[in-house]
């Protein structure tokens, strides 16, 4: 995996997470409750801070919690909730040093099919099924996996040509696009709330 991605719209930031399968989790990990772009930024950070030019499943893993937590609080903090992301970013890579020996990119090495892809991406604690959908799509639009059926496991994220994730960012057009099609979701969301609907 070495590609140049820009989801955090940082060169430092987005070329560890272009490089590296565990940053890339990471960040999609983080991406809730903030801006695509900070979440993004989180793995640079993390693997600054720990004096590390990438992240390691098991060095994280390992890492004293309430330590770990002070790393992410620090300011400028990673997540707006650094404390209980913290304890997420750690579960994450305890599940990963289990279950993969650490080795990130084994999540989807070698996988069969997009469906097993999504299942293994559910699989990850914090990966729920639309998370696990955009970075499945993320995968198979930027960097090149492309189990069989993946599009279609990834749902509407495969679909080509659309902007709803970080997985059709590009650039700053494109992060524009994605970021408009977002606020009329979360409008429409809103109004068919409000609606009764």
């Amino acid at each position: 995996m070495d590609v140049t991605l820009h989801l955090a719209q940082d060169p430092e930031a987005d070329e560890l997470l272009g490089r590296s399968p565990l940053a890339a989790l990471v960040g999609m990990l983080l991406d809730q409750q903030v801006p695509m772009e900070w979440a993004f930024k989180g793995p640079s950070t993390i693997a600054r801070r720990m004096g590390a030019e990438d992240l390691d499943a098991h060095d994280i893993a390992a890492y004293d919690p309430e330590a770990f937590a002070a790393l992410l609080s620090e300011r400028p903090a990673v997540h707006r909730y650094p404390g209980s992301m913290a304890g997420r970013v750690q579960q994450l890579c305890r599940y990963l040093v289990e279950t993969y020996d650490g080795d990130a990119e084994a999540v989807w090495r070698g996988v069969g099919s997009g469906k097993e892809l999504l299942k293994r991406l559910q699989e990850l604690p914090g990966f729920g099924k639309q998370k696990a959908q955009i970075f499945l799509a993320l995968l198979g639009k930027q960097l090149g996996v492309r189990p069989e059926g993946w599009r279609e496991a990834a749902g509407a994220y495969g679909e080509p040509d659309s902007f709803r994730s970080v997985a059709d960012i590009t650039g700053p057009e494109s992060l524009t696009k994605v970021r408009a099609y977002k606020q009329e979701a979360k409008a429409a969301a809103k109004a068919a709330k409000a609606s009764g609907g």
